[in-house]
């Protein structure tokens, strides 16, 4: 975005926006845009966020950081894994539906700890004890099993086709979802962010974007 006031109106200036503020925090080239008291003023009324991203809660994540953008800018939703969940359908369907945004941004990463914690335990090497650790082991299972029996067995080539299932989850589930997608109003982008580097990897692109 070129100033302060700019916001994209379409899934091609919502995914040049994204891709733009990330390359800025990968050379440092910062703007910190929009994060003034102004902007949180103008905030305090409503929302108008142009993208929605849904990404794992590691701590090295930080959405607004890593793709230089401020506040209101974006609907963020995430937990360990990014495991998609009713919740997660219902916040992502809030930000499409009611919200408006063109974009949503599904992000992995590199030496993910809950996508470690499955091929662990697809082994046979369960380290957590927790319950609902347990569970959310148990929802990312089937896409390391399935990464397993194409030959796949790294952690890269799992979270790269869980991030790839979690989409096709995320459409299949959500009809309001698929629905913007077919008519042009929003487009899907799955990515994998690399920790050391901090740049943004596409891995598959859904709606009428490049």
């Amino acid at each position: 975005m070129s100033n302060q006031d700019s916001r994209p109106t379409n899934p091609q200036e919502a995914w040049d926006a994204v891709k733009d503020g990330n390359s800025r925090f990968v050379t440092g080239a910062l703007a910190h845009p929009r994060q003034d008291i102004d902007r949180r003023t103008s905030l305090a009324a409503a929302q108008k966020p142009f993208a929605a991203l849904f990404g794992c809660a590691d701590s090295r994540l930080s959405a607004e950081i890593i793709f230089d953008v401020g506040l209101g800018d974006l609907f963020v939703v995430r937990n360990a894994g990014q495991v998609i969940a009713e919740t997660i359908l219902g916040s992502l369907e809030y930000s499409v539906e009611v919200l408006g945004v063109s974009l949503i941004l599904v992000l992995g990463h590199d030496e993910c700890g809950a996508i470690r914690a499955t091929i662990d335990a697809t082994e046979g090497k369960v380290a957590a004890k927790g319950e609902f650790i347990a569970d959310l082991v148990s929802r990312i299972q089937p896409t390391v099993e399935e990464a397993n029996r194409q030959g796949k067995f790294s952690i890269d080539e799992v979270t790269e086709l869980h991030v790839q299932d979690t989409i096709n989850e995320m459409l299949t589930r959500s009809t309001v979802i698929a629905d913007a997608v077919k008519t042009g109003k929003l487009a899907v982008v799955g990515a994998n962010y690399k920790l050391v580097e901090g740049d943004i990897h596409p891995l598959l692109m859904v709606g009428n974007i490049k």
